[in-house]
């Protein structure tokens, strides 16, 4: 009996590193990514870390300021980019740089990564613009760099991946943010089946709460001020001259017990 469970057991192992090698890229050399919102975070972090590896990566930043520093920080590799992916002259300029740059090899690999939370607050304290930039940026920007890039993905049968949130299954503010990550969830999953047929691969990807900038409590917490500064007194007065006051002790102590 022991002979046979060492037996099992040997053949599960053996299995189980043989997945694992499959799973193992070669060739980076002609592997190429390119990865949105670059400056800090996440982006920065995969940017970096592809590059250690050995895949030609394209790191999109925002800022001139956040290009040269991910540069600095990188090997000759790496290529940065700045793009703002709410233009779009801007994002048709830069798959193009980059389909001149890749060739024949196509895109392996496209993370959707920028995104900005934008201001949150109670609904009714809003305005239409407040829901308007996230929506801009983590949705339609998204959306317009996938179809740009998404002819050099198809050409290399690659793979994308869309930087999610837990906030697109579960909405705890008002806001732009949740509604456009919720949206992001919709195109995420009608993309995936779209392109089974042409082997491409597509992922979303759930994070919870990170310390990065775009946690950033101070910031928060002062557009949320200017917020309640600009509404009108009856408002005020239905919500009470404390609600602000408490609602960021709360909103902190939530992000001090999560980070």
């Amino acid at each position: 009996m022991f002979f046979y469970v060492i037996a099992i057991l040997t053949i599960c192992w053996w299995w189980v590193w043989r997945e694992r090698d499959r799973l193992k890229i070669t060739n980076l050399t002609g592997k190429y990514i390119f990865i949105t919102g670059c400056d800090t975070g996440f982006g920065n972090l995969a940017a970096r870390t592809f590059d250690k590896k050995g895949f030609r990566v394209f790191a999109s930043c925002l800022t001139e300021t956040g290009a040269e520093a991910l540069k600095a920080a990188s090997s000759e590799r790496l290529q940065t980019l700045q793009l703002d992916v709410t233009d779009s002259d801007n994002v048709k300029k830069v798959a193009e740089r980059i389909k001149a740059e890749v060739g024949s090899e196509g895109l392996w690999g496209l993370i959707n990564n920028a995104g900005i939370i934008g201001p949150t607050g109670p609904t009714d304290w809003l305005k239409i613009e407040h829901f308007r930039a996230p929506i801009e940026v983590n949705l339609i920007g998204l959306i317009n760099v996938t179809l740009n890039m998404l002819p050099l993905v198809k050409k290399a049968k690659g793979r994308i991946v869309n930087i999610s949130s837990i906030g697109g299954r579960l909405a705890v503010n008002g806001g732009g943010y949740f509604p456009s990550k919720y949206g992001l969830e919709g195109f995420n999953d009608s993309l995936r089946r779209d392109m089974i047929a042409f082997g491409v691969k597509v992922s979303c990807i759930e994070p919870g709460l990170f310390n990065t900038e775009l946690s950033n409590q101070t910031k928060v917490i002062k557009e949320r001020e200017a917020i309640w500064n600009q509404l009108p007194p009856a408002t005020k007065k239905q919500y009470g001259e404390g609600y602000l006051q408490e609602d960021s002790t709360m909103g902190i102590k939530w992000l001090n017990i999560l980070l």
